[in-house]
């Protein structure tokens, strides 16, 4: 049977040298105590308090305790406390946009992130699912409410003597983390620039975060995944006035972050989308920047969600303390519209049903005021009619429920067609999607039996989501050109700028290799770089790679936020390897080509919607999805991460809802001599 190791740390009775007293920490960790005791099975627990919660201690508590973990096991690390940060240098600029590394503030000293990330790290190494959660200020600053306390400790001189490693030799940040089930998973109270707060709720001090974490998973039906107790802590956490932004990490798509709640269990895969009860009302985090109009005429339909079913993930009431469970049965296929458009989220009104307010809903967009793609539909002479017939069907039953996908729209007349147009021609019982200019955007595709028409329009709508995501564009933002891309060649000094050529391309080239071995030319080396020139605004940056197989992925800079003057490094520093797609020889004369898509924002996106797999049939004798399985322009394919959401008052002072993107095409060629 699987077992949930767990090392539980809360600090109130801080030493005056080292730290402020808080008055939460000890109730945190109390509540978690109870609530492990309620939910999990073969649990077993060590606890550090206020003068045993050294650095040293928790160090040997994460080896010793947690480090019992195998294969199968959860290890859970949990702190409250305060958390504070330092100026960064040299390499750990490379890892650190903020600018300063983050530390945890232990009874006698630091335990620096990633110090913490490396101790947790080898733990995973055992092949145990290892997850973080951590109630403390990760950086700076203040509030605006006396009745909550930061859990921010500043800098002191005792602390001098603290060594800050080098990112190259302190164990891996955060972000480069394993892929797969062996990840670390983080779930923190705030944002790396954010203070974390605790307050007093039904008499008794906690942690805001901590609070609503314990209320969610209380109340919330067995298989809850981490998204979504992440995404209803979130809720809370602002409906209580809070002044943070919980975050997790990594929150892309087939990681840890949909495995169930410290359970055993496989991930889950709910739609794209999460509704929910914020400070506004109800609200799905599906915004602009996800393609959503802001500007839509008065009286238009915005979009439309739909829910899903599989139940919802029930939350916690606002205030009360919650110590039963509420069992709401689905509603699946219910509806609402959006009646908002705010970058990060849209705010929605329920069409004839009523949500309980303490729950989380996945969804789908069902409907959305883009342009969808056009499509005509042309068959030789002689071909039999009912082969053209069974596509005609197959185009116009792709989306939801088996009705027509709001990507597509299909015309007879040439003249009808829109910005985006596929041209489907039919010879010899093979479909060709042609361009204006009669080239191929896919290989031709067979036509011989009903399957492979579903298939031709599974290709259709996934063409149109990666052309829409690839030109989605906002209106002239105040965010524009404050945050540049810099791609210079590996190596070279940073000055070195790659420019676009007469085509407005970056061109990049393999090194030639011998005639006779082709396959030894050697793929380019990039530095790239996203750097934050506003002089006042950290600014949340997201850069994509959109590639010419019709797939698009984060791996470059998965979404973090960038401080004033600072510079955010694609993948952690290291180099970027451009080469051809999986394939393709890199003989001489052969190329392929990257969109790099950034989207920058002055709050953190949803980004799961931007993934898209390269296209692909699928394989011969293989079960496609039922029809109705692509039920909006941007309903991808994962679980969302989790929802973000900010002081609704600034929308009034015109600061709040900014965002732009930038595109860059970025051409790979093999040198022909």
């Amino acid at each position: 049977m699987a077992t949930l190791h767990a090392l539980l740390v809360g600090i109130d009775d801080y030493p005056t040298l080292v730290a402020p007293p808080l008055g939460g920490c000890l109730n945190d960790i109390a509540g978690v105590c109870r609530l492990l005791e309620k939910r999990t099975s073969v649990p077993t627990l060590r606890v550090l308090l206020d003068q045993e919660a050294t650095v040293a201690a928790v160090e040997v508590g994460i080896r010793d305790q947690l480090g019992r973990a195998g294969p199968g096991d959860t290890a859970m690390f949990w702190f409250s406390g305060h958390g504070t940060r330092q100026q960064a240098h040299g390499a750990d600029l490379l890892v650190e946009a903020t600018g300063h590394n983050q530390a945890l503030v232990c009874a006698d000293g630091l335990l620096l992130d990633k110090r913490l990330r490396a101790l947790l790290a080898a733990v995973a190494a055992r092949g145990a699912h290892v997850v973080a959660i951590v109630d403390c200020c990760f950086a700076g600053g203040t509030t605006r409410d006396p009745l909550l306390t930061p859990r921010y400790a500043p800098a002191r001189d005792v602390w001098a003597r603290t060594r800050l490693p080098r990112a190259r030799d302190a164990g891996p940040a955060w972000s480069s983390a394993p892929r797969g089930r062996s990840e670390v998973l983080l779930l923190a109270a705030s944002r790396a620039d954010q203070a974390a707060h605790e307050a007093y709720f039904g008499g008794h001090r906690y942690g805001v975060f901590t609070r609503a974490v314990l209320d969610v998973v209380q109340d919330s039906q067995p298989g809850v995944s981490y998204r979504e107790v992440l995404s209803a802590a979130d809720a809370r956490v602002q409906c209580s006035g809070g002044l943070q932004q919980p975050i997790l990490f990594p929150p892309g798509p087939d990681g840890v972050a949909d495995l169930p709640f410290l359970a055993d269990g496989t991930a889950r895969k709910p739609g794209v989308y999460l509704l929910r009860h914020g400070p506004a009302g109800w609200e799905v985090n599906c915004g602009a920047g996800h393609g959503l109009r802001e500007d839509a005429p008065a009286g238009a339909t915005i979009a439309e969600f739909a829910v899903m079913a599989g139940g919802p993930a029930p939350t916690a009431h606002p205030t009360a303390e919650v110590t039963h469970t509420v069992d709401v049965p689905a509603v699946p296929g219910r509806l609402l519209t959006a009646r908002t458009v705010l970058p990060d989220r849209a705010l929605v009104d329920p069409v004839d049903w009523a949500p309980a307010p303490a729950h989380v809903y996945p969804v789908a967009l069902t409907a959305l005021s883009l342009p969808a793609a056009t499509v005509t539909v042309n068959a030789a002479s002689g071909m039999a009619g009912d082969v053209r017939a069974t596509l005609d069907r197959a185009l116009v039953s792709a989306g939801p429920g088996g009705g027509p996908s709001p990507l597509l729209r299909p015309v007879s007349d040439p003249r009808e067609a829109g910005d985006l147009h596929f041209h489907v021609e039919i010879r010899d019982l093979t479909a060709h999607v042609l361009r204006r200019d009669g080239s191929h955007f896919v290989a031709p595709q067979p036509l011989s039996v009903p399957g492979e028409a579903r298939q031709i329009a599974d290709c259709l709508i996934h063409l149109t989501r990666w052309h829409r995501l690839r030109d989605l564009a906002p209106r002239p933002s105040p965010l524009d050109g404050l945050v540049r891309v810099e791609i210079s060649p590996w190596g070279s000094p940073p000055e070195r700028l790659l420019a676009p050529d007469g085509r407005g391309e970056i061109v990049c080239a393999y090194t030639a290799g011998d005639i006779r071995l082709p396959d030894a030319a050697q793929p380019p080396l990039l530095s790239v770089r996203l750097h934050n020139r506003s002089p006042d605004r950290a600014l949340w940056c997201l850069l994509l790679d959109l590639t010419d197989s019709y797939a698009s992925h984060a791996t470059l800079y998965p979404g973090h936020f960038i401080a004033p003057g600072h510079t955010g490094h694609a993948l952690d520093g290291e180099p970027v390897q451009f080469s051809l797609p999986t394939g393709r020889r890199p003989v001489p004369g052969a190329e392929g080509r990257d969109w790099l898509k950034l989207i920058v924002a002055e709050c953190e996106l949803n980004t799961v919607p931007f993934h898209l797999p390269a296209w692909a049939p699928a394989p011969a004798g293989s079960r496609l999805p039922a029809p109705g399985a692509h039920d909006g322009m941007l309903r991808f394919s994962q679980a969302p991460p989790s929802l973000s959401t900010r002081d609704l008052n600034r929308v009034g002072a015109g600061r709040y809802g900014q965002w732009t993107t930038r595109t860059i095409a970025l051409r790979t060629v093999v040198p022909t001599s």
